[in-house]
C-alpha cells in the first residue's frame, strides 16, 4: 500500500486530496512540523529537502519502490498512474497542463511568498506585502476569467483544480474582499462539496 506522509499544510492536502479523488488506497502518516519531524534523520531519509508531502510507492513501476516527493509531481503520478483527471485528448490535455502549472507555479508560490513576507522573514516590509498580496491576486484573478468560460479550469474537472483548491481555500478571505471574483467563489462551492475532496483535506487526521 502507498504511505503518504504529510501535514495539514496546501502542499499536504493536495497529496491526499488527489490520492482520494483518483481512490488510490493509502495510509497517511502525519509530520509534526512543529515539533521538527521533517528534520528527523528517518524523514530526511525519505526526502533530504525535509519538506512534505512524501508518498512512498513500495511497488512503483516494475515492480520497484518509489519514493516521490513535491504535490505537483505526487498529483500527476497520481492521475497518470489511474488514468484519472488528465485527458488522453491531444486538444485537452495541455489546457489542462497548462492550469495545473499556473496554479503550482504562480498562484501556490506567491501564496506563499505572502506568508513569509508577513509572517516569518526578520525585516518586515508593508510595501513588500502589498507587491506580492497583489501579484497573488492578478493570478486568481486569470483563474476567475477561466472561470468564467467553463465551469472548471479547464472544461471538465482535472488535476487544474484539485492543484488550485487547496491555495484557493487557504486565501479565500483575501480572494473575496469585497465580493470580488464570483466565478472562482463558484467553482469553490462546486468543489468543496465533493465527497473525496472533502476528505483529502482532513487528512491527517
Amino acid at each position: 500500500m502507498i504511505e503518504l506522509y504529510t501535514a495539514a499544510t496546501t502542499n499536504g492536502q493536495r497529496a491526499s486530496i488527489i490520492l482520494e479523488e483518483c481512490a488510490i488506497p493509502y495510509r497517511a502518516h502525519k509530520v509534526d512540523l512543529q515539533q521538527g519531524e521533517q528534520r528527523s534523520a528517518a524523514f530526511l531519509a525519505l526526502n533530504p529537502r525535509g519538506q512534505v508531502p512524501v508518498l512512498v510507492d513500495p511497488q512503483g513501476p516494475g515492480g520497484k519502490p518509489l519514493t516521490i516527493a513535491q504535490s505537483g509531481a505526487i498529483v500527476l503520478h497520481c492521475a497518470i498512474t489511474s488514468g484519472k483527471f488528465l485527458p488522453a485528448d491531444p486538444a485537452r490535455r495541455p489546457l489542462v497542463l497548462q492550469a495545473f502549472m499556473a496554479a503550482m507555479s504562480d498562484c501556490s508560490p506567491w501564496s506563499g511568498a505572502l506568508f513569509v513576507t508577513e509572517e516569518r522573514v526578520p525585516d518586515r516590509s508593508a510595501k513588500n506585502a502589498d507587491f506580492i498580496r497583489n501579484t497573488l491576486l492578478l493570478h486568481f484573478k486569470e483563474a476567475d476569467r477561466l472561470l468564467g468560460l467553463n465551469d472548471y479550469l479547464a472544461g471538465e474537472v482535472s488535476i487544474a483544480d484539485f492543484a488550485l483548491y487547496p491555495t484557493y481555500n487557504y486565501r479565500a478571505p483575501l480572494l473575496h474582499e469585497g465580493g470580488k471574483l464570483p466565478n472562482l467563489k463558484r467553482w469553490a462551492a462546486a468543489m468543496a462539496a465533493r465527497p473525496a475532496l472533502q476528505r483529502g483535506m482532513r487528512v491527517p487526521a
